[in-house]
C-alpha cells in the first residue's frame, strides 16, 4: 500500500475503535480534521471538531488571552479543554477510552512570515498528557506539505494513543516527543471521585491558592511570614479546574508542582471559589492578596449582596480565617483596610500592611518579560 492507503486504513481502524475524541484545531493544521473526517465512520469516534480559527475565537475557546497563540502551553491548554467536553457529551463510554487532541500550528503563508514555522500538538486522556513540538525548517516545504505533514503527525499521535502500531513520520528537524502520566490520585482527582490530593498526605491547615506561574520571591515572602504567624507549614493550593477557566493538563500540573521540589507542601484540588475551599478544608487559614480579596468581594458575581454575603457564612461555619497581604491594584497599592467587608466576617481577616510587606512582582509581568526575551 502506497502512503495514503495506509493513512486511509489507520484512520479506518481509529473510527472502528472504541476510542472517542474531541478534536480541536487553531491556525495551521486544521487540514488533519478533514482528513479524519473523510473517512467513513468518522461519527464513530469524533465526539466534535472545533476550529477556532481567529485569535478572538481562541480567546473565547480558552476563557482568555494566552501569552502566544502557537505554543505547548496553549495547545496542552486546548487539549485539556477537549477532555473535558468529551467528557460531558458522552458519559456512557468508559473514562479510560476518551480523549481530547489540540493542534496549533504557524506554518508557511502567502507572504513572508517573520516567525518560525513550527506545530504543537497535545493530546489529554484521564491517565497521560502527550505532546508532539517541532520546528520546521523555513522553505523546505510548501503550505501543503507542512499541512500534511502536521496531519501524518496527529493520526500518529492518535494512533498511539489507540494502541495501534503506526511510526511517526521520519524527518531531519527535532521533534521533541513528551509524555506526563498521572501521578498518584490525580486521575481520580480529575473524575472527581476524591476532594484533592497533597504531596504529603496531610490534612492542610494554611493554604496558598495560586497558579504560580510562575512562583517568584513574593509568593516565597508571603509564605514565610504566614508561617511565622501561625507556625503551621504552608501548602500551596492549585486549582486544577477553575468555574473560569479550562482544566490544567498533566503538563501544567508538573511544571507547577515542579517548582516546589521536596521543601514544601503543595495541594490539588477542584474548588475554584473560596467557598468550596473552605468546605474542603475547615479550620483552616486561606493566605491571599487585597487585590484577590477585592475580587471575591466584587458584587458584580452574584445575584445579589444578600446572596453573596450567604455564601460566605461558610467561614463562620467551618472556622475558616485569612491572612491578606497588601497589593498592587489597578496601579494603586491596596491593603486590608481599604476593602469593605462585610460585618459577619469580618474578624475573620488579619492584614499584612506596606509597613511588613511590600512585593511588586506578579507571574503575569514574570511570563510577559520572558516572552520578550
Amino acid at each position: 500500500m502506497n502512503s495514503l492507503e495506509v493513512r486511509k486504513k489507520t484512520i479506518l481502524n481509529i473510527h472502528e475503535s472504541e476510542f472517542k475524541f474531541v478534536i480541536v484545531s487553531s491556525g495551521g493544521g486544521s487540514n488533519a480534521i478533514g482528513s479524519l473526517l473523510k473517512v467513513p465512520g468518522a461519527s464513530n469516534s469524533i465526539l466534535e471538531a472545533y476550529i477556532p480559527y481567529a485569535k478572538e475565537s481562541l480567546d473565547f475557546y480558552l476563557m482568555k488571552k494566552p501569552e502566544s497563540y502557537c505554543s505547548l502551553d496553549t495547545t496542552t491548554r486546548m487539549a485539556a479543554r477537549a477532555y473535558s467536553a468529551a467528557k460531558k457529551i458522552d458519559q456512557q463510554t468508559n473514562i479510560k477510552k476518551l480523549f481530547g487532541i489540540a493542534i496549533s500550528a504557524s506554518l508557511s503563508t502567502n507572504y513572508e512570515k517573520k516567525g518560525e514555522h513550527r506545530f504543537h500538538i497535545a493530546l489529554q486522556t484521564r491517565d497521560f498528557s502527550q505532546s508532539i513540538s517541532c520546528t520546521l525548517d523555513k522553505g523546505l516545504r510548501t503550505r501543503e506539505e507542512e499541512e500534511e505533514l502536521v496531519t501524518e503527525f496527529v493520526i500518529a499521535l492518535i494512533s498511539d494513543c489507540c494502541g495501534f502500531e503506526f511510526k511517526y513520520p521520519v524527518i531531519d528537524e527535532e521533534v521533541e516527543h513528551t509524555k506526563i502520566s498521572a501521578q498518584e490520585g490525580w486521575a481520580n482527582l480529575m473524575s472527581e471521585k476524591i476532594k484533592f490530593v497533597t504531596s504529603n498526605k496531610s490534612m492542610p491547615k494554611l493554604i496558598f491558592p495560586g497558579a504560580f506561574n510562575p512562583m517568584h520571591e513574593g509568593h516565597l515572602a508571603m509564605s514565610e511570614l504566614a508561617e511565622k504567624e501561625l507556625n503551621e507549614e504552608v501548602f500551596f493550593e492549585i486549582c486544577i479546574q477553575n468555574v473560569d477557566k479550562p482544566p490544567l493538563s498533566y503538563h501544567q500540573i508538573k511544571k507547577t508542582i515542579d517548582q516546589f521540589g521536596n521543601a514544601k507542601n503543595w495541594v490539588l484540588t477542584k474548588a475554584g471559589k473560596f467557598s468550596d475551599k473552605a468546605k474542603l478544608f475547615p479550620n483552616s487559614t486561606f493566605i491571599i492578596g487585597a487585590d484577590t480579596l477585592v475580587r471575591i468581594f466584587d458584587e458584580r458575581f452574584y445575584a445579589s449582596r444578600r446572596e453573596m454575603i450567604e455564601e460566605f457564612e461558610i467561614f463562620n461555619k467551618n472556622e475558616n480565617n485569612f491572612l491578606v497581604f497588601g497589593r498592587e491594584y489597578k496601579n494603586k497599592f491596596i491593603e486590608l483596610g481599604d476593602i469593605q467587608i462585610p460585618d459577619s466576617i469580618k474578624s475573620r481577616f488579619k492584614g499584612f500592611g506596606e509597613n511588613i510587606f511590600r512585593k511588586d512582582v506578579s507571574s503575569t509581568i514574570i511570563r510577559a518579560q520572558s516572552a520578550e526575551d
